[in-house]
């Protein structure tokens, strides 16, 4: 079965710096997979490293490529395949892509743009896009036209930021498209679903679109709108699945931030932009993408019915396979000012890594994922502690959470540590100082991982049904 026939589901936050607790622009997703297993790895490529042409794996999409590339980190599948599927990355001038949010366009738009067989995917953006864009914006136009001239395979939903903007990229059916940057003092949370509301054509620094998309609406009659032009609304899909796979997801994300404000989970109508009086933190967007639910009849692990518990997708959830929060800084240096956030596994589970992204390298059990089982891999010790912990949920979440405060505290002493001694060191020095310092902070986390395992495997052995003592037949 080809990758275009195995939709992933994930689900991502996007923060613009002036909602953000320390102004900086933020981008994060949860990768989830087809399936419960799909590995990943966490590497570096090199500018010297990319070919002059990419050609895909899964159908015969295929792309001649600028002769000047940009280094830039990347999230790439263990087995590629069926394809390469980057994911994440951040390049050498700061410019962070997460690629991509599987998105659904309605039928009747499909009917009349359908997707094309041989065009550009989920599995080829990260490649074709991150080493050759230098500004969010940028990204924006790049993908635009690729889409318009080649076609995509699949709908999906594209960030790019930089440390200025965020920008959200919606592609519907084979050839249309719409990006929105997102307001400064504003965030999004995106949930496998159309997300971009009114579009305003006279507002080019705030929308950006596709050349025909006015012409292919009103020549199809596809707005239902007499007064606006709602992208959702007019691509989109508005299905029952939609209320209890999507929408929930974003009404939980936006309840955390906004608790003041009442919505149905299954409504139509829930913002894609939204603002909250707080400033929103690397810990609120972690909470976010582990979430189940928490504080509400719908959480599989509280005290609802259990049609209650089934009723909605969660975010954390067993096909998580690595989360990353792309963090460009705006109070630090360029040099060092972008950090790729990253973990793998069930995120519940998982505590993330900050990886600075002006780097030559990664750690070895980051970069080298095997596809059978291996604990020295950080993807599969992650899984592992997932599959471990989730059957004795109630018994040992509370040393996870313990787990996952003291890595947080840690990571976060570590990033003021390794910004004061960036700030004395040459610029030439940088790059193989933060090589360096990514290497001791994941060693340390991996550490501590390796404990929680150690205290979960004895845990579920003294927890076995097949036991038998001397005395228990009498």
């Amino acid at each position: 079965m080809s990758s275009r026939s195995r939709h992933s589901s994930c689900t991502a936050v996007l923060v613009g710096k002036g909602a953000s607790i320390d102004g900086s622009t933020m981008v994060a997703r949860n990768e989830d997979g087809y399936g419960p297993i799909n590995p990943k790895r966490f590497t570096v490529v090199k500018a010297e490293d990319h070919q002059n042409k990419y050609v895909s794996h899964v159908n015969a999409f295929a792309l001649d490529l600028p002769d000047k590339a940009l280094r830039h980190t990347f999230t790439p599948s263990a087995d590629e395949s069926e394809g390469v599927c980057g994911e994440s990355g951040i390049n050498s001038e700061n410019v962070a892509m997460s690629a991509t949010e599987t998105e659904f366009t309605n039928p009747r738009v499909l009917g009349l743009d359908p997707l094309v067989a041989d065009g550009i995917g989920e599995e080829a953006m990260e490649s074709v896009m991150l080493p050759y864009i230098h500004s969010a914006r940028e990204g924006v136009q790049r993908l635009g036209a690729i889409i318009e001239k080649y076609g995509t395979f699949e709908s999906n939903g594209i960030a790019f930021s930089d440390k200025d903007e965020v920008w959200y990229f919606e592609t519907v059916g084979g050839h249309h498209w719409a990006a929105q940057r997102i307001p400064d003092d504003a965030y999004v949370i995106a949930p496998n679903q159309t997300g971009i509301q009114n579009i305003d054509f006279s507002k080019p620094d705030e929308f950006m679109w596709a050349t025909d998309l006015q012409e292919f609406a009103e020549k199809n009659h596809l707005n239902p709108s007499q007064t606006e032009f709602n992208f959702r609304n007019i691509f989109g899909t508005h299905t029952e699945a939609d209320h209890h796979y999507n929408t929930p997801r974003a009404w939980y994300g936006q309840k955390y931030l906004n608790p003041e404000i009442e919505q149905n989970p299954m409504s139509d109508d829930i913002p894609f932009i939204q603002r909250t009086d707080r400033k929103i933190s690397i810990e609120d967007i972690q909470f976010i993408l582990s979430s189940h639910y928490q504080g509400t009849p719908y959480d599989l692990f509280g005290n609802g019915t259990e049609y209650q518990k089934k009723t909605f997708r969660p975010i954390g959830i067993d096909r998580n396979q690595e989360f990353h929060i792309l963090q460009i800084r705006n109070d630090v240096p360029a040099e060092y000012a972008a950090i790729h956030w990253l973990t793998f596994g069930v995120n519940l589970y998982s505590a993330q890594v900050p990886f600075y992204a002006n780097v030559s390298d990664t750690p070895e059990n980051y970069k080298n994922t095997t596809t059978t089982v291996d604990l020295n891999s950080a993807y599969w010790l992650n899984k592992t502690i997932a599959a471990l912990a989730e059957p004795h949920y109630h018994q040992v979440i509370n040393e996870v959470n313990t787990f996952k405060e003291d890595a947080q505290s840690y990571v976060c002493g570590r990033v003021a540590a390794i910004d004061q001694q960036a700030s004395e060191l040459p610029a030439s020095e940088l790059t193989a100082f933060l090589t360096k310092q990514n290497g001791v902070t994941a060693a340390e986390v991996t550490s501590r991982t390796y404990s929680l395992f150690d205290s979960l495997v004895k845990h579920a052995n003294n927890h076995m049904q097949l036991t038998f003592e001397k005395g228990d037949n009498l």
